[in-house]
């Protein structure tokens, strides 16, 4: 992907806001293939992905481009504006001619198209014919407004054939809840994907112009959470997080080196519930827990879940274990896993989250933990009827929590609280 047919006079700094150089050259080497840019208002992502979308058609004649809103009617006014917005911008606009029923977009010399669908009607966009080269590149834009991955992925099925290299593009503000299916996604790696996350804090300002500070300034003295949402594209919570001290990141090699004491917690499950193992290492005097393996898995037999445990746990340290099946510590003892029982007892479970949500920080390796990355970051409290949040802490979907919890219990007690009937 070249500027080489751009005119001379134009200058992709003078287009591009500094936060996505890197991906630019990213994109422009083909290193990966899904590019998910979430981000707040003014961030300029969509720009940003116009642009990459002309470029690349005009210096590869056989790629196409499939440009997709939920709703069909929704996009004239914005994608399809969007693009007519980069043609111009790049000073190419007598190359590309606009069609507007249906909308498309057609490159002149090569006869290249850009095809605009909505989801809500997934026949016309199985039904698109080409008459040369293939869907190189598709863009989902307003991602959260999609009904899920299983979506996105029927739809990719039907366009990623016939050609050898893919550019997928996903861009969406994110919505509040981290509970949100697009906000759970990013959480989990891929090596084909890259997720980006940008705000309008690094565009020039003389692209935005100074109302749109004015504006920001004032929702950030005013409504403070309402400006990280809207302005810096922060997942804020519907505020009934149960965990507003995780950070999902990866965890360095370096990190990784220091940590000297390591423990294991064990939560037994089968078939409706997974078997979930966490290893972690806590830092008691910056109070930060960090969580860097885990194993997850649904009918997983005794002899399976202790020979994967062993891989993850090499030295055979302790494992601390739910207590309320003591035939199965028995046996996962007897297949030569050290083991014991959680003590537990009444108020355990509110004493062990209280005391984790107390931490200063809760740092998730997603690489590794991604089924303990998505509990920690989605649990929130539930609602009664009238939508009041209940006092208690939800017991579902929580199965690396209650193992992490029966994992620490050693640091719990050393702080001189009692849990329960202990």
């Amino acid at each position: 992907m070249t500027s080489q047919n751009l005119p001379t006079r134009i200058k992709l700094t003078e287009l591009i806001a500094p936060s996505f150089y890197d991906l630019y050259w990213d994109i422009t080497e083909h290193k990966h293939t899904h590019y998910k840019l979430a981000g707040g208002r003014g961030s300029t992502k969509s720009s940003f992905i116009s642009i990459m979308i002309v470029l690349g058609m005009m210096s590869n004649p056989d790629a196409n481009a499939m440009v997709l809103r939920k709703v069909g009617r929704y996009l004239e006014e914005s994608v399809f504006e969007q693009l007519l917005w980069a043609i111009e911008k790049l000073g190419v606009d007598h190359l590309w001619r606009p069609k507007y029923s249906p909308l498309g977009l057609t490159y002149l010399p090569t006869g290249q198209r850009i095809v605009f669908r909505g989801a809500d009607e997934p026949k016309k966009i199985k039904s698109v014919k080409l008459q040369h080269g293939y869907f190189a590149y598709t863009w989902y834009e307003e991602r959260d407004e999609f009904d899920g991955d299983e979506e996105e992925r029927t739809i990719n099925q039907s366009l990623m054939r016939g050609g050898d290299r893919y550019w997928v593009f996903y861009s969406w503000n994110p919505p509040k809840s981290i509970n949100n299916w697009v906000n759970q996604d990013v959480l989990l790696p891929r090596e084909d994907t890259i997720v980006h996350h940008s705000d309008y804090r690094s565009v020039p300002q003389e692209w935005l112009g100074p109302q749109f500070y004015v504006e920001a300034e004032e929702l950030k003295r005013n409504k403070p959470m309402a400006y990280r949402h809207e302005y810096l594209g922060e997942a804020t919570g519907t505020g009934g997080q149960v965990f507003d001290n995780v950070t999902i990141r990866e965890i360095a090699d370096d990190e990784l080196a220091v940590f000297d004491k390591i423990h294991h917690g064990l939560d037994f499950g089968f078939a409706a519930d997974p078997l979930a193992y966490v290893k972690n290492h806590f830092d008691k005097t910056r109070r930060r827990l960090f969580i860097f393996g885990e194993l997850y898995q649904v009918g997983l037999s005794n002899a399976k879940a202790v020979q994967q445990i062993k891989l993850l746990n090499p030295l055979n340290q302790l494992v601390v274990a739910d207590s309320e099946d003591p035939r199965t510590i028995n046996e996962f003892r007897e297949l030569g896993l050290r083991i014991i029982g959680a003590k537990k007892g009444p108020g355990s479970v509110d004493h062990g989250i209280k005391w984790l949500q107390d931490l200063n920080e809760i740092i998730i390796d997603p690489r590794y933990c991604p089924n303990t990355a998505r509990e920690f970051s989605s649990c929130e409290l539930e609602r009664d009827k009238n939508g009041n949040f209940k006092g208690s802490y939800p017991d579902k979907d929580n199965h690396s929590i209650d193992a992490t919890r029966y994992s620490l219990e050693d640091q719990m007690i050393k702080r001189g609280t009692r849990i329960g009937g202990w």
